[in-house]
């Protein structure tokens, strides 16, 4: 998922809805209200602090600055690359993707070799 085109709030909600979260659960994980992460996820908070960012960095796994730049609080940098970790995290997988994921790779690195001449 590519920072760029977002909201951060819509970052915000696809990370804890890829993490299979509800605002209460993220609530007991973080300390951070539902009110509030609501309020973040409808982009009627624009600017939270860089504690709030933090700590849903840390339990969505996102990358902090790309939160932080999302957020608009710092400038991007020109080496910094968005950050898929959290989607494709194994720790994310349950044990049927993560066989099912093996499958779809073996196969695709079977078709690369049937296509080189």
């Amino acid at each position: 998922m590519a920072t760029d085109n977002k909201t951060l709030g819509g970052l915000l909600k696809e990370a804890r809805e890829l993490r299979r979260l509800s605002l209460r659960e993220v609530e007991t994980q973080s300390g951070i209200s539902n009110a509030y992460l609501s309020q973040l996820e409808n982009d009627k908070i624009k600017k939270p602090s860089a504690n709030t960012l933090y700590k849903l960095s840390g339990l969505f796994k996102i990358d902090f600055d790309d939160l932080m730049v999302t957020a608009g609080i710092v400038e991007k940098k020109e080496t910094s690359t968005a950050k898929n970790d959290f989607a494709f995290s194994s720790e994310n997988l349950t044990d049927y993707e993560r066989e099912e994921l093996i499958k779809y790779l073996k196969y695709l690195r079977h078709q690369q070799k049937d296509d080189k001449p």
